[in-house]
């Protein structure tokens, strides 16, 4: 299965984490990854981790895109921080609201992603391949499904290149939202987000928090295995698989791997999937 696939990490934040996700990399470099990913902390609190972790996937070799959020930012601070990623040899970034930090009201110059999306393009015209998220079971703060396709297609219309979703375990919500993400007339990729699924509690407060449905029998079944960690993974990489089999089946144009600053679950995956061999 010849298919792109991309990786996501977080800054590390210690210089212990910094050496692991170092061989983490190295690992995964070895699937020839189309680009990999680095997360932005909220209100923009990783910038200065995010920043040098691109700057060491790139020296390695490697394409990187950086999340780039622009709750509480200004023009200026995101142009500056465009020429900054500009003069690392950034070619592509993940345009993001972003979370604010708790105790903050809404601040800054821009209220949503699409508005990013459109400074970047007015202010670096195409020097940047740009990605959005995505949200196939809807998004957490959406007034309702049809509201939330609309701010998509906005995205889309602003300029966003192509998208990645938030992860989920249910293929049909996939395909549901593709179809109408194209009569909206946004047309640009829509790249499946993938989260291996090692730890039932860390999966079950990652999903609570994003809006992910857990499958009910997916839940009971986790839930049953307890404290025994070798039968959640095995049965976790049994759903995960089954799950990017049918997506790259229905014509999921790459796969975008959740990664958790963590190698064996994602080589699972894709040794699974016969990717990136």
């Amino acid at each position: 299965m010849a298919l792109p696939i991309s990786f996501e990490f977080f800054p590390p934040k210690t210089p212990e984490g910094a050496v692991k996700l170092r061989a983490v990399r190295a690992q995964l470099r070895a699937r020839a990854p189309q680009f990999c990913s680095v997360t932005y902390g909220a209100g923009g609190s990783t910038q200065a981790g995010t920043f040098a972790t691109v700057k060491e996937i790139l020296e390695e070799g490697t394409d990187a895109a950086s999340h780039f959020s622009c709750i509480g930012a200004t023009r200026e601070t995101v142009r500056d921080q465009l020429h900054q990623l500009k003069a690392m040899g950034v070619r592509r970034l993940v345009a993001l609201r972003g979370d604010l930090p708790s105790g903050y009201g809404i601040g800054g110059e821009f209220q949503y992603a699409s508005d990013l999306v459109a400074f970047i393009r007015a202010e670096t015209g195409r020097d940047f391949h740009l990605e959005v998220a995505c949200y196939p079971e809807v998004h957490p703060q959406a007034r309702t499904p049809q509201a939330d396709m609309q701010a998509f297609a906005t995205k889309v219309r602003a300029g966003a290149d192509s998208a990645i979703t938030q992860y989920f375990f249910t293929p049909e919500a996939y395909f549901r939202f593709v179809d109408e993400a194209r009569a909206a007339g946004a047309d640009v990729p829509i790249v499946p987000g993938i989260m291996p699924i090692t730890s039932s509690t860390q999966l079950m407060r990652f999903s609570d928090a994003c809006g992910a449905e857990i499958p009910r029998w997916v839940r009971l079944r986790l839930q049953s295995f307890g404290d025994d960690t070798a039968s959640i993974k095995a049965f976790g990489l049994d759903v995960v698989a089954a799950l990017c089999e049918r997506l790259v089946a229905g014509g999921a144009p790459a796969l975008h791997f959740y990664t958790m600053n963590q190698a064996a679950p994602t080589l699972a995956l894709l040794d699974r999937l016969g990717l990136g061999e």
